[in-house]
């Protein structure tokens, strides 16, 4: 075997070594991002261009996440969130329109208490996706039925799966929070 033919065959075995590593750490990189973000990987690489702006995307709000100081709320805030819930809920047998925008502005707030930026729908999307990508079809549903209803162009049946929507986000947001006489902040309080 001539030289020639030897190193184009120890070319050829070190460009597959390296085929096999780059595409080992793709398939890592790609689990670890479907692991964390569940559902919300599927619904990221459908509306993303490619597969490689979605996950850069996800990886970036990763890392935006990980800088954040997310924290549990106390009892106390659980409780007084829990009891402004309520007083939403209620609103909503008289006044559904109002009620949909304050369960929003509700959900807001608790995100805010604890630790996550607020200033847009897409920035609260954007971390509650990380965090939450159980409840991202909720909160997107909820988002975009309050915004119809902001124009008029809901109807009640929507403002009332809206609050749905909202309540499943707001208890993700409560956690396991010990509230009112030790009752867990779950989705039957």
């Amino acid at each position: 075997m001539s030289s020639s033919v030897l190193a184009i065959v120890i070319v050829v075995a070190v460009l597959v070594v390296v085929g096999i590593a780059v595409a080992v750490v793709q398939s890592t990189r790609r689990r670890k991002l479907r692991d964390r973000f569940g559902p919300e990987y599927d619904h990221t690489v459908e509306n993303a261009d490619s597969r490689r702006d979605a996950e850069r995307d996800m990886r970036t709000r990763a890392a935006q996440r990980d800088e954040l100081d997310i924290r549990e709320l106390t009892p106390a805030a659980a409780a007084r969130y829990q009891e402004q819930w309520q007083s939403v809920q209620q609103q909503f047998v008289d006044e559904p329109i109002p009620a949909v925008r304050d369960a929003q502005t509700l959900v807001t707030r608790v995100m805010n208490e604890r630790g996550y930026p607020t200033s847009t729908t897409k920035e609260r999307e954007s971390m509650l996706s990380v965090d939450h990508a159980d409840v991202m079809d909720n909160f997107r549903s909820a988002t975009e039925i309050e915004e119809r209803s902001s124009a008029g162009n809901a109807t009640t049946e929507e403002l009332r799966q809206a609050m749905q929507h909202y309540r499943a986000i707001f208890d993700r947001l409560l956690g396991d929070v010990t509230v009112l006489r030790g009752s867990p902040a779950g989705p039957g309080a």
